[in-house]
């Protein structure tokens, strides 16, 4: 076989002479050679995971060279324009809508940041479904948007490809990808016997060969068209599919393959021969109603197909269903199974029954910016179409399945070219809405609305999982999508038979998702399947709805719109049929979903508004609107129902389907277009009968009667009042709303965004949010998206983010214009768009706020009116509504009702009916006379009013009527009329009117009469069942009686006298009140004003009417004698007075209220304020005699802190790194974000300790090395207070109580964490207080005149007493435990620093850097320096004092061996014994290299306590002079030899001087002698130091450095004897510090000289010769045999000073931090890390819940926390742009310190929108970190279980 021996030979060889042979001009025997090659190389036998077939193909493709060279030459001949970069879920891309044509365009980052995109509107976004970069393709974007790289690259400059270089391609890879396709073949089992896991397997392992394709996709233009050439070439496809006949193996696969085809059509082949019953769960009815809908039998024939149905009564609906559907469908080749012409066909459906795996995807998608293919693969895709529908439903990953759908589909329906290419040749418009009906089919049930049991409509089944999981989501996307553009959206509106497909696909939405209203218990069982309702109707009903839409704008178009509304109304009507309705809907029964009533809607304001159709011609008969008007009509009597507590037993959902009904996302595609029908029917139907339906459907007929009391056969009493106020509000709004009636868009957008802006103040996104689109599912924009921005500017000021004290943090924010709430405020508007009922009351509380501000209005206003804009002439009918006798009577009723004190009034109703007053004067219909005429004849409403109008009618004065009313009212006691004969005879004819309503529903029904002519029997059928309803009182109830009574009033008369009722004076409005009045301020007011508004407004329109009130007014208050009016004056004036004193008292005591809570806040609460006086004074400047006492805060009571029961403050221990992260420099570290740039941590205060402390055990003894440095810069204990005290015993109590408590807490009661009983603040810790007297005790005070030599002997003799071991007591147990505390706190690292650990000295190391620490830390929190004097805020709550005698009582424990005492060598000249030849042992740390601070403390430490003040100032002195030394020796290694030369010399001379000791000179010159002997330090850098000193040193500089080396000793110094002394720190200015600190430590006489001529060195004092202590000491460093001298070096220069810690400097752009990090490796396991963290102390890139990088079960943020902060972490988080703090076990999400343009956080990068740093919070973090104040000001912590 040559095969054979070719497979042996080398593989790049055979390809290079394989090559060769096919390039010949007779290459029939190379084709031979290859093919057999390829037989056997690529053998579908073997298993795919051989690898070593895909190298042959590699080598075979490249043709004898590397395949990496071969890529590149392939790349050098891309000629392809496109970007085409395809990216998967999760992927960061962007979209500018400035540059987009598609909504849909995105790009990819690296042609984002290429092109020039600024200004312009753009997001980034993560990809949800996957996507590809659309640059340079110009259907998609406009040229401008795209980058460098496609702009320029049109392929002309490209060379032509070699004819050889891609011939072994177009040879070897048919036969790949057959290969491909036959293990896909092979692999595949039906999902039903397989499992999924199967399928993966197969996938994984053709993982190779997939991911191979995709690279040969990368390779740019050339490789694509081959691609393309055998993807789509039938011919090859026909010879290579089937196999060669001989080969069982191929026969097989291919027998697979057609099983595989068979039931890949809509209707399966076994389902065609089938008919046996299958249950679908929807009696055979079913079956019925839907093939009605789908326009098979007309509405006229109901009976016909319940013939067929009894003939075979057992066949399913569902095969019924999808028969007749498979008829109506023009194409039937959507229904049958595929057939396949070319590899592309069959990959795409192998790729659809594999589920959408992802490489498969990116292959296909790879391949598109190569046209050819681009137009085949979307045929394909479109043919395969109704084969992944069916996919789709069966899947159970249908998630991630449909984004994979649409991550193809939008790549081919986006532009519109193609789109409308496929639309034509293969009829994508029939298949999608095939397709949809398809798959609703699968899951309808019966309807139950109206008529449950004859209901002959199928609805879709909300609980279903194709519903509830939005399976249908890819599809309707799609379609959405198509309909976006015009071309398409044209030819699906011409087509008559889908647009009526299409209605039967809506109506399957049409009273889905019934609600029946339980009367008896509370559901079991709330299901949540409303949402899924909601979205369905948003997005397969409204989003294609307004997609229709937009292209209806025009008159051109007016054909369409009349289409469609053709059709809703057909459709419509065939719905009423199949439910059943006549004239009346079911009771308790509702459903918010009516896409068909909102089709119609949308359509006929288009027409009107856009199109200038005339409305007439779009509307149905009388009969008919009378239909369309009920069921939107119920939804909103349903909608007060549920808000009145009538659904409770509902469940929480319904509550919720009301929300969602009026959600910002919803409202415009379902109320708005609902109130508009409505107002549409109303201003059609005859007004009377619609007022009264709207009554009857609130069910408040009862209520409107004349008399106090009423039965009301259908409500509670506690529900009547809120229904009563629902009805007359939704007629308010139904008059009064514009939206759909003549408002520009300008206009509506401008009333949308002030109801928002008036309800709460709002964040730029939450307006955008809230702020409903005009649908256009085109955009996610709201409606040219530029005028948002100045429409926004126009209507209200732009709030900055604050950021408040508490630490709460602000976004920005906007906030309505005062002229706004001035002219604009329209609570109707608000009322309409409030989700939340209190949004309205909120609403009207700022209103209030603003008129009480700018003093307008004082008390609590009511709903400002607005005035309207025009009515669009089409629905001037709307305001018959206004001016009709029903609703005149019903405005005079509750006129009445309420001036009478009835029950179940209220405010509200009473500012309702003055509003419909209001706008019936606003609104006057101008042709009166015609109205009046057909009113005559009805006699039965003269006797209430003559006419219609409400002018007229405003001052018709009623006499009597007669009323029904139980046998129990009050008007029932009462005699008749005394002038019964006459009036009431004559009257008597008149008093038709027997219980007003109840002649509203006669003529209701003589209304049903008139044109219900032909449909008579019908309504009698159920009219008489409705009234015998009404008036039948159940049971028991009293006997209804007829009473008349006696009114004798107007609507007028009322009004003025609810004006004095509510003014509560008699003579509210005099007679002339009208002339006098200004009507400005009549726009803003109470009651009061909007009734003195409404009548001057009657006044100005009709002289009648000013008449009457004038007469009224006289009539009502005549003008009596003074005299008689004084007594009820002086009574309503005591009133009055009564009233305000009671006023009075009450702010007053409020006041007070205040006060003593705003002080418990200042002493308890606040953590920041300096300016706080603390609970309890711990640093108190009088001298107090008496012991100090303290109050408990657990049990109250006050008393000293005793052996036996200790009091303790209550104290958080943390462990710190703060102090190790100071560097030298001020300026903070800046992040990098680029490869080049880099944090180092050398430079730390933490590092530069560490190596000094690690160099100096390499040479010195360990026990003296532990004692001269401190630790604790990294690690360190920091203790706080937050100043409150307590018994410890009632702490353990306290402790328990927590333990055993239940409730959910933010901290962990077991590692004894608490929060502080009175102030709530942190704690985990007490910290028992020394019985005794104040620190401030006289004798320790007293001033010494003992001299230095005397007071250095009593220092020794103290330190040389042994320590007493104190008694056993209560109180140093406590204190036993509190150290033990202490070291808990961190971690065991940061305490052994010995060479044994656990041994003495590292406890005492440990016990003394303690102290140390919290200096050290005050000293920072008071700015690095002493100069702002005074106890700080940190020093009022500090705890330092109890904390020093805690660790004083342990560390006297331990006392110095006298031999090695410092003390000595610091006070003493000692003689040096020769150390002994044998002596191993290694020598103490010498004197200069010791840390003078830590020295300090020890001294005072280990002395007994409490230490007299004269000898702390000995011990500073003897200290001093030691830091001063060092200093000198510092400061002269920086020198020059020749600099250090003439210092020596010219010092020499001054040593003989009178007071040598105590200038620098002198001393200088003796260092430097000193150190200059033998083996010199100096000898180290002597070159370098003449290259850094360019400047010459001047006494003055000499002078500078020598104070500044000192001061850090000084502060510390002086800080510990403010805390145990209680000595007030002096402020003084920066300069004067030194001078000022030396005075205070008792160093410098008291009246120092003027401050800058202080000399360090006159602070001076030496206790023996000055020259022979600094020989000393300068001896023990020479004498160091074994030590370099450059390390000795580095141990004498040790520069104590550090700057203030500073986290890392941010970039101020967002997204250089984000680019660079986003992507980047971790260096520690090398992948990209799925949540990426940075660490905003030093730098480190770390992975946030990362598995990858756990370490023992901690995650690596947590661990980085305890590296970096000793457990307190900062971290920004990459993804999210928000920062996370870890504190030990628990974590908070802290904000963001990044904010958009306007002032927003963008947590998890959801907007998208460029981000800036926010310097403030920048600042506030860096604040918080610094003063550990982490735990106190955020307030949401929980554990992290090391899992971040």
């Amino acid at each position: 076989m040559m095969a054979a021996s070719l497979l042996r030979r080398d593989k790049k060889a055979t390809a290079a002479h394989l090559k060769a042979d096919l390039n010949r001009t007779d290459n029939s025997s190379g084709v031979r050679q290859l093919q057999e090659l390829l037989d056997a190389v690529l053998n579908p036998e073997k298993p795919a995971a051989d690898a070593e077939a895909l190298d042959w193909c590699k080598c075979l493709i490249a043709g004898g060279e590397g395949f990496e060279e071969f890529c590149k030459t392939v790349r050098s001949y891309d000629n392809a324009t496109l970007c085409g970069l395809v990216w998967t879920a999760n992927f960061v891309a962007y979209r500018c809508r400035t540059c987009g044509i598609s909504p849909c365009m995105s790009l990819c980052a690296e042609c984002f940041n290429n092109g020039d995109h600024t200004g312009h509107d753009f997001n980034m976004f993560r990809s949800q479904a996957g996507g590809a970069c659309d640059c340079g393709d110009s259907n998609v974007m406009r040229e401008s948007g795209f980058c460098r790289r496609h702009r320029l690259r049109t392929g002309e400059n490209i060379p032509l490809i070699p004819r050889d270089l891609l011939l072994m391609s177009e040879m070897v890879l048919p036969r790949f990808i057959l290969c491909i396709i036959q293990y896909l073949r092979d692999g595949y089992v039906e999902p039903d016997t397989s499992t999924e896991r199967d399928l993966q397997k197969v996938l994984q392992q053709l993982e190779p060969q997939i991911s191979f394709l995709e690279e040969l996709t990368k390779m740019g233009g050339a490789m694509r068209t081959v691609l393309t050439k055998i993807l789509t070439n039938q011919q090859a496809f026909k010879e290579l599919s089937m196999g060669q006949e001989e080969n069982l193996y191929a026969k097989k696969n291919y027998d697979k393959y057609l099983s595989a085809l068979k039931n890949s059509g809509l209707v399966s082949v076994e389902e065609k021969g089938q008919s046996a019953a299958t249950d679908v769960g929807v009696g055979a009815e079913g079956g019925a109603g839907a093939m009605v809908l789908l326009g098979n039998s007309g509405p006229g024939s109901p009976d016909e197909p319940s013939k067929e149905e009894d003939q075979d009564g057992g066949q399913s609906v569902g095969q019924r269903k999808r028969v007749k559907l498979s008829s109506s469908t023009k194409d039937p080749c959507i229904i049958e199974s595929l057939k396949h012409k070319c590899f592309l066909e069959e990959l795409l459906f192998w790729t659809i029954k594999y589920e959408f795996p992802q490489k498969m995807v990116t292959f296909l998608l790879n391949m598109l910016p190569d046209q050819d293919y681009k137009i085949t693969f979307t045929k394909t895709f479109v043919q395969h179409y109704a084969f992944i529908m069916k996919t789709l439903m069966k899947s159970h990953e249908s998630d991630t399945m449909s984004n994979r759908i649409v991550h193809i589909s939008v790549q081919l329906f986006s532009n519109e070219e193609l789109a409308r290419h496929v639309t034509e040749e293969c009829q994508l418009l029939d298949i999608m809405v095939t397709v949809l009906l398809y798959m609703m089919e699968s899951c309808l049930i019966k309807s139950e609305l109206q008529d449950e049991e004859n209901n002959r409509h199928v609805v879709v089944n909300c609980s279903e999982a194709l519903l509830k999981n939005n399976t249908y989501w890819p599809l309707v996307s799609d379609f959405i999508n198509i309909l976006s553009h015009q071309s398409v959206a044209k030819k699906f509106l011409e087509d008559h038979s889908l647009l009526m497909l299409w209605m039967s696909f809506v109506s399957f939405f049409q009273g889905m998702n019934l609600n029946k209203r339980e009367l008896n218990e509370h559901v079991e069982f709330e299901s949540q399947t409303y949402y899924a309702a909601f979205a369905a109707e948003l997005e397969a009903c409204a989003q294609p709805m307004w997609g229709l839409l937009t292209h209806c704008k025009v008159k051109e178009t007016q054909e369409y719109t009349k289409t469609v509304v053709r059709y809703c109304l057909e459709t419509l009507q065939i719905w009423f049929d199949a439910i059943g309705f006549i004239d009346e809907p079911a009771p308790n029964q509702v459903t918010f979903h009516l896409p068909l009533h909102r089709y119609y809607a949308m359509f006929l304001s288009k027409a009107v508004k856009c199109q200038g159709l005339d409305l007439d011609s779009l509307l149905p008969d009388q009969e008919m609107l009378m239909k369309i008007m009920v069921h939107p009509l119920q939804i909103q009597a349903c909608l007060s129902e549920i808000h009145s507590n009538m659904w409770v037993r509902n469940g929480l959902q319904i509550k919720g389907q009301a929300m969602t009904y009026v959600q910002s996302h919803f409202c415009n595609s379902m109320i708005d277009p609902d109130i508009y029908l409505l107002q549409v029917c109303a201003s059609r139907l005859d007004p009377d009968y619609f007022i009264s339906s709207v009554f009857e459907r609130f069910k408040v007929v009862d209520l409107l009667t004349m008399a106090s009391q009423h039965q009301n056969a259908v409500l509670d009493s506690e529900q009547e009042r809120p229904m009563l106020e629902g009805a007359l509000t939704f007629l308010v709004i139904l008059t009064s709303l514009r939206i759909h009636l003549g408002m520009t868009d300008d206009e509506i957008l401008r009333a949308e965004m002030v109801s928002q802006l008036c309800m709460n103040d709002r964040t730029h996104s939450a307006l955008l949010d809230l702020i409903p689109e005009n649908p256009n599912p085109k955009s996610g924009i709201v409606p040219g998206s530029c005028s948002f921005e100045d429409m926004l500017s126009a209507v209200a000021d732009f709030k900055a983010p604050v950021f408040e004290p508490g630490g709460s943090m602000q976004q920005g924010m906007y906030t309505p214009k005062a002229e706004v709430w001035e002219k604009e405020f329209d609570p109707i508007m608000v009322v309409l768009r409030t989700v939340y009922r209190r949004d309205v009351q909120s609403a009207m509380d700022r209103y209030a706020a603003f008129l009480k501000q700018f003093g307008i209005h004082t008390g609590n206003p009511w709903p400002p009116y607005k005035e309207r804009t025009p009515l669009h002439p089409c629905y001037k009918g709307l305001i018959r509504l206004l001016h009709c006798k029903t609703l005149h009577i019903v405005i005079f009723t509750l006129l009445y009702k309420i001036w009478m004190d009835h029950q179940n009034m209220s405010e509200h109703v009473l500012c309702m009916v003055l509003y419909l007053i209001e706008l019936g004067l606003d609104n006057q219909i101008q042709d009166n006379k015609e109205d009046e005429e057909p009113c005559i004849e009805e006699h039965c409403h003269d006797s209430w009013f003559p006419g219609t109008n409400l002018l007229s009618n405003l001052h018709h004065v009623i006499n009597f009527v007669r009323v029904r009313v139980p046998e129990t009212a009050p008007e029932v006691k009462r005699e008749a009329p005394p002038s019964t004969s006459t009036e009431a005879s004559s009257y008597g004819q008149n008093l038709r009117e027997a219980q007003v309503f109840s002649l509203v529903a006669e003529r209701r029904r003589k209304f049903q009469e008139i044109i219900n002519r032909s449909t008579t029997e019908a309504t009698q059928a159920v009219r008489p069942k409705s009234s015998s309803t009404r008036w039948v009182p159940p049971g028991t109830p009293p006997q209804l009686v007829t009473e008349i009574l006696e009114i004798r009033e107007s609507m007028l008369s009322l009004l003025i006298k609810l004006h004095q009722k509510m003014s509560s004076k008699q003579n509210s409005l005099s007679a002339s009140w009208l002339e006098d009045i200004e009507s400005n301020r009549l726009a803003h007011g109470d009651g009061i004003t909007a009734i003195e508004r409404i009548l001057t407004k009657a006044a100005t329109r009709s002289c009648q009417i000013k008449r009457s009130i004038q007469d009224i007014c006289g009539k009502v208050c005549p003008p009596v004698p003074p005299k008689k009016n004084s007594p009820t004056d002086k009574k309503a004036m005591d009133k009055e007075e009564r009233r305000q004193r009671a006023r009075e008292r009450q702010q007053k005591l409020l006041a007070e209220f205040a006060s003593r809570q705003k002080s418990f806040m200042e002493t308890a609460m606040d953590v920041e304020s300096p300016d706080t006086e603390a609970a309890m004074d711990l640093g108190a400047s009088e001298v107090m005699e008496s012991e100090i006492l303290y109050d408990c805060v657990i049990c109250g009571q006050s008393g000293p802190s005793t052996e036996d029961r200790p009091t303790g403050l209550v104290v958080l221990l943390q462990a710190s790194s703060v102090l190790g992260h100071r560097c030298k420099s001020t300026e903070p570290k800046n992040l990098p974000t680029s490869d080049e740039e880099h944090v180092y941590p050398v430079d730390t205060c933490g590092a530069a300790n560490d190596v000094r402390l690690t160099l100096m055990q390499r040479f010195f003894k360990d026990s003296s090395c532990l004692q001269s440095v401190s630790i604790g810069w990294d690690g360190g204990v920091y203790v706080q207070t937050c100043g409150h005290t307590l018994h410890i015993d009632c702490h353990k109590s306290y402790m328990e109580s927590l333990r055993n408590d239940q409730v959910l807490q933010g901290f962990s009661v077991d590692k004894g964490e608490f929060t502080c009983p009175l102030c709530r603040q942190f704690a985990n810790s007490v910290l028992p207080c020394r019985p005794g007297r104040g620190t401030e005790a006289g004798t320790w005070h007293t001033p010494t005149n003992k001299k230095t030599s005397v007071l250095v002997k009593e220092v020794e003799e103290l330190q040389e007493k042994p320590g007493l071991f104190p008694t056993e007591s209560n109180l140093s147990k406590e204190m036993e435990l509190v150290i033990k505390d202490i070291k808990n706190t961190t971690q065991k690292k940061y305490m052994d620093y010995g060479r044994n650990p656990g041994s003495p000295d590292n406890d005492f190391l440990f016990m003394y850097s303690v102290a140390r620490t919290n200096l050290e830390l005050e000293l920072v929190h008071r700015g690095g320096n002493l100069c702002s004097g005074g106890a700080s805020a940190a020093a009022k709550r500090s705890c330092l004092n109890q904390l020093f005698h805690v660790l004083a009582m342990h560390m006297r424990l331990y006392s110095i061996d006298s031999a090695y005492n410092p003390w000595t060598k610091l006070t003493q000249i000692v003689q040096i014994k020769e150390a002994d030849s044998f002596d191993e042992e290694r020598p103490e740390v010498p004197m200069l290299f010791r840390d003078v601070p830590s020295l300090l403390i020890i001294f005072v430490l280990t002395m007994p306590q409490p230490l007299r003040k004269e000898h702390f100032t000995c011990v500073v002195k003897m200290l001093y002079n030691l830091q001063f030394t060092q200093a000198l020796a510092a400061l002269s290694t920086k020198f020059s030899s020749e600099e250090r030369q003439a210092w020596s010399t010219s010092g020499a001379l001054k040593k003989n001087a009178a007071n040598s000791d105590k200038s620098f000179e002198a001393l200088l010159s003796h260092v430097i002698s000193e150190l200059s002997k033998d083996k010199s330090v100096y000898k180290v850098n002597s070159e370098e130091a003449t290259m850094l000193s360019s400047s010459v040193w001047s006494p003055q500089s000499i002078e500078f450095s020598l104070q500044q080396f000192c001061l850090p000793f000084l502060r510390l110094s002086c800080l510990l004897q403010h805390h145990l002394y209680g000595d007030n720190l002096t402020g003084c200015l920066e300069e004067e510090e030194f001078a000022s600190l030396a005075v205070c430590l008792g160093l410098l006489p008291s009246a120092p000289q003027p401050a800058n001529t202080v000399q360090s060195a006159s602070c001076l004092e030496w206790p023996v010769n000055t020259f022979d202590l600094v020989t000393q000491w300068g001896a023990e460093v020479k004498g160091l045999s074994q030590i370099h001298a450059d390390e000795s070096l580095t141990l004498l220069v040790h520069d104590p000073q550090w700057a203030a810690p500073r986290l890392l400097q941010l970039p101020d752009n967002y997204n250089i931090i984000f680019q660079y990090y986003h992507r980047k490796a971790c260096s520690a396991c090398k992948k990209v890390p799925k949540d990426p963290a940075l660490c905003l102390v030093c730098g480190a890139f770390v992975c946030l819940k990362g598995v990858c990088c756990k370490q023992q079960g901690i995650c690596e943020c947590v661990l980085h926390s305890q590296h970096c902060g000793a457990a307190t972490g900062i971290f920004l988080l990459i993804n999210a742009s928000v920062i996370i703090i870890i504190r030990g076990h628990r974590f908070c999400l802290w904000g963001s310190v990044y904010l958009d343009a306007h002032g927003e956080e963008d947590r998890d990068l959801r907007r998208g929108k460029p981000l800036y740093l926010c310097e403030e919070r920048y600042r506030v973090l860096e604040q918080q970190w610094v003063s550990h104040t982490f735990d106190h000001i955020n307030k949401r912590w929980g554990p992290h279980y090391n899992g971040l």
